[in-house]
């Protein structure tokens, strides 16, 4: 069974605010930037294991073609999005855990 994946409000305005960054630099590319983020919430759920730790329980995955990644946590039958964060301090998101 595929796990559901949910996104903390504060996760989900991490994607907001950097597709529309994104959006505002060249046309198209904030939804090239919101098709790469799906693309990387797709493998999350099909192998949640596959991806290493990068701190404590959470697990991240590196998004192709930008300079973020989703940091996620398994929950039961659950898996949640913590952050999807780039190159900027990650004490921004480490609280979230």
């Amino acid at each position: 069974m595929t796990p559901v994946v949910r996104f903390l409000p504060e996760a989900l305005d991490d994607v907001i605010e950097s597709q529309r960054w994104y959006a505002s630099r060249q046309p198209g590319l904030g939804q090239a930037f919101a098709e790469a983020i799906t693309a990387g919430v797709e493998r999350i759920s099909s192998d949640p294991a596959a991806f290493a730790y990068g701190h404590g329980l959470v697990r991240r995955l590196v998004v192709r073609r930008f300079p973020y990644a989703i940091y996620f946590r398994e929950a039961g039958d659950a898996i949640v999005v913590l952050a999807v964060h780039g190159r900027q301090d990650p004490r921004l998101w480490q609280d979230r855990a």
